[in-house]
């Protein structure tokens, strides 16, 4: 604990954003660069080296967060690096991303702003880059077992860097043509710009792993072909198969899921396409849906100079302040979160008949109307009470040339054969069942993040991967492995 009265004499500070009206021109992250440098020792001074950590126990990565926020107080930036990643293989995905467990679980914050963990995380992140403090790790000699994990999100990765480091010969899969998964084609740039993933890429292919893009598992390449071919298998497809909406108008040409639109504003930051074809400019939206992925499409449309765009939200409005009785310290809590999207959206009032920011909360879709050629054209809602029931007399129609439906996700998509080709067990919710060591009811095959937890943040798919990729080593290293696992499958967040 560098400064002992650091969490009383130093107020919170914030890595500060962009001005809205600049930052809406372009698809750069919203942070001002390098503003966070000059104040985050100071920011990491405020942390308490409590003796109990609850926020080890709020983040599934088991992150050292005392320790690595008293190296930082200390300027001491490589020892920094090497807890950091001692827990975390990319925690400049995180730094950006994870809308911070943590810092719900942070002792100060039971009567204080909570300390910034995640600032500091991005900063000791970015700083390992900068000083080359996070070279490649190739494995000392090569175990002469092999692997194949399916998919490349944050879950796959993750599990693919660990076995590869532990000396398994690693390919991942991806249907894509570039690897990511949703941190490719799904998470907006200006929330985490393209190179801090390709950057990483880089150090996992110069350590050995193996990236197989456009491949389709269960079409290009049969299930029953690629057990054959591997020792082992890791399943790490993520919750990709979207919930629907069952309304009427619902088949309405210009009603798009919310990542059949995300990705294509992806391709545009990549180049791959000049003007994206579900583009928003000078449409009137409505996002149905009110977490992070409707707020992605929010901040997308705003850049894409949408005539307007309104968020529905069927939660009512969350109040400021944690309520202690249904959601005590040190639980996540609902509370008022106001996003860099919903913050650009205020400020240039995209949604005129919205109450806060864009959205309109306690707000369920009644239907959808369209034009004579069949495109929509207006959306109806209702207000609903705490149990989503409609109130009478509260019905109200906004107009509607896109809307983006962004409802979660129930599981991984079955289109591509590969679940049925291998017979995997799947449980109620449509999610892959397995065991304590994450392995499926067929032998030799694992599986990892989203696709078997159900979707969830991209901390718990880092913590899945890191574990199924342990299970994997044990049995492929006949039960011994050096390789942590921070979380059991059946581990869940804190809840009151």
């Amino acid at each position: 604990m560098a400064d002992p009265k650091g969490f009383m004499t130093t107020p919170r500070e914030e890595w500060p954003r962009r001005p809205v009206e600049e930052r809406v021109r372009d698809w750069n992250e919203v942070y001002v660069p390098g503003a966070l440098l000059p104040i985050i020792s100071r920011q990491a001074n405020r942390c308490m080296d409590c003796g109990i950590p609850f926020c080890h126990e709020a983040c599934p990565l088991g992150n050292l967060i005392p320790e690595w926020n008293d190296l930082v107080s200390r300027q001491d930036w490589r020892a920094a690096s090497d807890r950091l990643h001692a827990t975390n293989n990319f925690p400049e995905f995180t730094g950006r991303l994870c809308p911070a467990p943590c810092e719900a679980g942070c002792v100060l914050a039971i009567n204080q702003p909570a300390v910034t963990i995640k600032n500091v995380e991005v900063a000791i992140a970015d700083r390992a880059w900068q000083e080359g403090f996070a070279p490649p790790r190739p494995p000392d000699r090569l175990s002469g077992r092999t692997v194949a994990v399916v998919g490349s999100g944050p879950a796959g990765l993750a599990a693919a860097q660990q076995l590869t480091r532990a000396g398994h010969t690693v390919a991942v899969y991806e249907r894509a043509d570039r690897v990511g998964g949703l941190l490719r084609y799904g998470i907006p740039a200006f929330k985490m710009e393209k190179r801090h993933l390709n950057r990483r890429l880089e150090q996992m292919r110069a350590e050995g792993t193996k990236f197989r893009t456009s491949t389709v598992v269960g079409r290009d390449i049969g299930a029953a072909e690629l057990r054959a071919r591997y020792d082992a298998v890791v399943l790490a497809t993520g919750a990709t198969a979207w919930r629907e909406l069952d309304v009427p108008g619902r088949e309405l040409a210009g009603i798009h899921q919310a990542m059949e639109y995300l990705p294509l504003a992806d391709r545009v930051c990549e180049g791959d396409l000049e003007v994206s074809p579900l583009s928003a400019a000078g449409k009137h939206v409505v996002i149905v849906g009110g977490g992070d992925t409707g707020a992605d499409c929010l901040g997308t449309a705003v850049r894409e100079a949408a005539a307007s765009v309104t968020q529905l939200d069927i939660y009512p409005l969350p109040e400021a302040e944690r309520d202690e009785d249904t959601e005590p310290w040190p639980t996540y809590p609902k509370i008022y979160r106001l996003s860099a999207a919903h913050e650009e959206a205020r400020e240039l009032r995209t949604a005129p008949a919205a109450v806060a920011d864009a959205r309109l909360f306690a707000a369920s879709t009644l239907r959808f109307t369209g034009d004579p050629d069949g495109h929509v054209q207006a959306l109806q809602l209702v207000e609903v009470d705490e149990r989503r029931r409609p109130l009478p007399g509260t019905e109200r129609t906004l107009p509607a040339d896109l809307v983006l439906l962004a409802l979660g996700f129930s599981g991984p998509d079955r289109g591509d054969g590969l679940i049925d080709q291998l017979g995997i067990a799947l449980d109620p919710r449509g999610t892959i069942v397995r065991d304590d060591e994450f392995a499926t009811n067929v032998p030799g095959v694992y599986a990892a993040g989203d696709a078997a937890r159900g979707q969830s943040l991209i901390v718990w798919a880092i913590a899945e991967g890191r574990a199924a990729a342990a299970a994997v080593d044990r049995r492929l290293s006949e039960g011994a492995s050096h390789l942590p696992a921070p979380i059991g499958p059946y581990d869940k967040p804190m809840r009151a």
